[in-house]
C-alpha cells in the first residue's frame, strides 16, 4: 500500500512538473499568432444564405501563421508581401486562392511579374482576421513583426471595424480596450489552469497535431449566422437615423493608425494602404436585404433589436476613409482608393463590406497594378494627388465635416 501511494504521488509530482514546464516553455518562446500555424478548414458554404459564393472551400494556415502558401526553403531574393487587417481581406467564406491576398499571391508569381520585381520568387501571406481594427492591428504589429526578417511590402487594410465596433458599444467616448485573446488565436499568455481543457501541456499537444499532422476541420453550412442576423435587422424595433457624434471614434483611429503605419514603415521596404471601399448607395429592396451590419450590440452572439441606418453607417465609413487618407498622406505612405474601381452591386459585395469572388479579382488586380507601379487606373493614389471625392451622399458628408 505504501508503495502504491508513493508511486502515485510521484506520478503526480511528475504530471505537475511536465505541466510547470510546459507553461515556462510557452511563455519563453513568447509567439504570437493571428492564425494557428497548421489550421486548414473546408467550408460548405450556406447556399441559401451565399447563393453567389462557391459551394466549398479551403482555408489554410502556413506554418509561419498565414493564410498561404508555405514560404520556400530557399529565401534568397524572395519577394515577401504580408496583408493585415480586418474580415475583408481575411475573406473566410472565400476560398484560399479566390479571396484577393491568394489571388495577388497568383498573379505576381508569374515569370514576366517575377522579373519585374527583380525578385526569385514571390510569396503572399495574410494575417488578416475578423473583428480586427486599428486598435487590434496596432496590437498585431506591436506583437508579431519582431518575428518577421525586413519585408518587401506590407499591405494595410483595416476601418470598417472601427465604425462598427464603436456602435456596437453604446458609440460612446470610450470603447473597451482589445484583449490578447480577441487578436490571437495562438499565445503565450493562457490563462492556463489544472482542469483538462487549461492544461499548457494539452496545448502543445494540438499546436504540435496541427503543425504535424494538420487534420481538416469540416464546417457545414458556413456563415448561416449571417442569414440570422439579416433576418434580425429586417425585424429591428429600432432603426437610429441620426448620426452619433463620430469625434471619439475618429481619434481612436487615428492614433492607432499613425501608430501602425509607423511600425510597417520600419519593418518594410513599402507600405500600401488600402482603404477600405463599402456598398455606398441608396439600396433597392433587394440589395437592403443582404445587409446586417450597424448593430447597437454583437449580432453575432446576442438578439439586437436596435440599428443603425444604412446611411449612417455610410456616413461613418465617409469620414473614417477620409481620416485614413489624410494620416497616409501626412505620413508619406501609398493609399490605393478602391471606391472608383468596385461596381456597386451585388455583383462585387455580398453585403455592405465584403466582396464576391468577382469583387475578389478587381481588388487583387488594383493591388497587384500598385505593386508592380503599372501606369493604369488601378496605381496608388500618391499623397500630392489625395483628394476628397464628390458625389455620395456619405462623401458630402465627409465635405461638410471638413
Amino acid at each position: 500500500m505504501t508503495t502504491l501511494l508513493l508511486a502515485t504521488g510521484l506520478l503526480l509530482l511528475a504530471a505537475m512538473a511536465a505541466e510547470l514546464s510546459a507553461r515556462r516553455w510557452i511563455r519563453r518562446r513568447a509567439q504570437y499568432f493571428v492564425l494557428p500555424p497548421g489550421l486548414r478548414l473546408r467550408l460548405h458554404i450556406d447556399a441559401d444564405v451565399f447563393p453567389q459564393l462557391e459551394p466549398t472551400t479551403s482555408f489554410d494556415v502556413n506554418s509561419e501563421g498565414e493564410r498561404g502558401d508555405e514560404l520556400p526553403r530557399v529565401r534568397d531574393g524572395l519577394f515577401r508581401v504580408l496583408v493585415a487587417g480586418g474580415s475583408q481581406p481575411e475573406g473566410y467564406l472565400l476560398d484560399q486562392n479566390t479571396a484577393w491576398p491568394g489571388a495577388l499571391h497568383r498573379l505576381l508569381e508569374t515569370p514576366d511579374r517575377i522579373r519585374t520585381l527583380a525578385a526569385s520568387r514571390v510569396h503572399v501571406g495574410s494575417i488578416a482576421r475578423s473583428g480586427v481594427g486599428s486598435e487590434a492591428l496596432d496590437l498585431i504589429f506591436d506583437r508579431v513583426l519582431r518575428r518577421y526578417p525586413r519585408l518587401q511590402v506590407i499591405v494595410i487594410f483595416i476601418g470598417a471595424t472601427d465604425v462598427l465596433r464603436w456602435l456596437e458599444q453604446g458609440a460612446s467616448t470610450w470603447l473597451a480596450p482589445v484583449r490578447t485573446a480577441d487578436v490571437f488565436r495562438c499565445h503565450p499568455e493562457g490563462p492556463f489552469g489544472w482542469k483538462p481543457g487549461e492544461l499548457a501541456v494539452i496545448e502543445l499537444l494540438r499546436r504540435m497535431r496541427r503543425r504535424w499532422l494538420r487534420p481538416i476541420q469540416v464546417h457545414e453550412r458556413a456563415g448561416r449566422w449571417i442569414g440570422d442576423v439579416r433576418a434580425m435587422r429586417a425585424r429591428a424595433a429600432e432603426i437610429r437615423t441620426a448620426m452619433p457624434p463620430p469625434d471619439p471614434m475618429l481619434d481612436h483611429f487615428e492614433f492607432h493608425f499613425r501608430r501602425v503605419l509607423h511600425k510597417a514603415k520600419a519593418h518594410a521596404d513599402r507600405v500600401l494602404v488600402v482603404r477600405q471601399p463599402w456598398f455606398d448607395k441608396t439600396y433597392s429592396p433587394r440589395e437592403a436585404a443582404h445587409m446586417w451590419h450597424g448593430g447597437a450590440g454583437q449580432v453575432w452572439r446576442e438578439d439586437v433589436a436596435t440599428f443603425y441606418s444604412f446611411d449612417v453607417v455610410s456616413r461613418l465609413m465617409a469620414l473614417l476613409d477620409a481620416r485614413a487618407a489624410a494620416v497616409a498622406q501626412a505620413l508619406d505612405v501609398e493609399q490605393l482608393d478602391l471606391m472608383p474601381l468596385l461596381e456597386r452591386s451585388l455583383d462585387t459585395y455580398y453585403d455592405c463590406f465584403h466582396v464576391t469572388p468577382a469583387g475578389a479579382r478587381a481588388v487583387a488586380a488594383a493591388v497587384a497594378a500598385t505593386i508592380l507601379q503599372e501606369p493604369a487606373s488601378t496605381s496608388a493614389i500618391t499623397p500630392a494627388e489625395e483628394t476628397l471625392r464628390s458625389g455620395t451622399p456619405s462623401e458630402r458628408a465627409v465635405q461638410r465635416a471638413s
